[in-house]
């Protein structure tokens, strides 16, 4: 198994395609062609969890957080980072950070997160934009059922719990062959007219280059005639937060003491209690400031996240509660989530859980 295996299984649950602008997410050291001798799941890329792949013989580190961010102009062993990345180099040791691809899974940081606190009908907080394209293309009509169904195969017409969706009408379609050309139907210089049928599917911006190829591959024309077309609509299915209830309501203070149990956290950073019942709850792993405003119209009685500045609580403005759990506490199962899925898809090999807390923060 090479770390391109790997990769290509990550990218199932969380695309590349899907992470933010501002991220560095995929191979950031190694090579994807490199063999794999062992995979080690971790929050965060350190120098000790390197020194914890060596000794545990893995030589691929799927870590959350991407160790390189901002970019290298050194690699003098100055800082943390150039530290680690240099241990991994010298031991020929790859590192892969998903991140916010993660982020924006459906069953990726958030969802775990409504898992440990046992939250039910589950919807993304904020659905991503232009991740929907729509394909179509015209087709004898003949040849309709055996393309419809490669670009089904390929990935083209899922939406949410449905596959194969598309649509397609009967029509005429005419050309005339010149010079040059090899036509499937018709003869060159004659205007040639067939039966046809237009095909009409969604199909995902990361399995975009994947349908084309089934179109081109399985399209009888040596000349394909097609659209793609940028949708505007919000994909529910991808995007980041989650918003859920909980099966009984709880007072405010019950309900922290739970969330403190459920996520494993000392303390609780939290904006003026509003002496009502807490049902409807929003969570974003990591920093989520920005999304106060998204948890406040999604009607959230509590909104639980991390780094939150001092400003940032006057934004609950009485109208829900704001708790800040720490950003290490609101995504530390997500190493958990990782290391389960991979070893569902590749049972007969060597995946660790780091055992090393990479918590930077202390309380007293």
């Amino acid at each position: 198994m090479q770390v391109k295996d790997v990769a290509k299984v990550m990218e199932e649950i969380a695309p590349l395609t899907y992470a933010e602008d501002f991220d560095n997410v995929g191979l950031l050291v190694g090579d994807y062609s490199n063999n794999v001798t062992g995979i080690l799941v971790t929050l965060d890329t350190t120098e000790e969890v390197v020194e914890e792949a060596i000794v545990k013989n893995c030589n691929l580190i799927i870590s959350f957080h991407p160790i390189i961010f901002s970019g290298l102009k050194k690699l003098n062993g100055n800082n943390y980072v150039e530290k680690a990345v240099l241990k991994a180099i010298k031991n020929d040791i790859s590192i892969y950070a998903t991140h916010t691809a993660l982020d924006n899974s459906k069953v990726g940081v958030n969802f775990k997160i409504a898992e440990q606190l046992k939250l039910t009908n589950t919807t993304i907080l904020i659905p991503k934009d232009n991740t929907i394209k729509q394909l179509i293309t015209y087709v004898p009509k003949v040849n309709l059922d055996p393309l419809k169904n490669a670009l089904y195969e390929a990935g083209a017409g899922k939406i949410g719990n449905y596959d194969s969706c598309g649509f397609s009408t009967e029509g005429k379609g005419n050309f005339r062959p010149i010079e040059g050309a090899n036509p499937y139907i018709g003869e060159k210089g004659k205007l040639e007219t067939v039966a046809e049928s237009r095909v009409e599917v969604v199909m995902p911006n990361h399995l975009e280059g994947n349908i084309m190829k089934a179109l081109f591959d399985n399209h009888p024309y040596e000349e394909v005639a097609y659209s793609v077309i940028n949708l505007n609509n919000k994909n529910k299915y991808i995007g980041i937060g989650m918003i859920g209830e909980l099966e009984k309501e709880m007072s405010e203070q019950d309900f922290f003491s739970y969330l403190k149990e459920q996520m494993n956290t000392p303390m609780i950073r939290h904006s003026k209690l509003l002496n009502k019942k807490i049902k409807k709850v929003a969570v974003l792993g990591g920093s989520g400031a920005f999304a106060i405003k998204n948890a406040k119209n999604a009607g959230a009685d509590i909104y639980i996240t991390a780094d939150l500045k001092y400003h940032d609580f006057f934004s609950a403005e009485n109208k829900l509660v704001l708790a800040d759990i720490g950003h290490f506490e609101s995504e530390q199962f997500t190493k958990n989530l990782i290391t389960s899925y991979l070893k569902e898809k590749f049972t007969n090999f060597v995946i660790f859980n780091s055992g090393i807390n990479t918590n930077p923060v202390n309380y007293c």
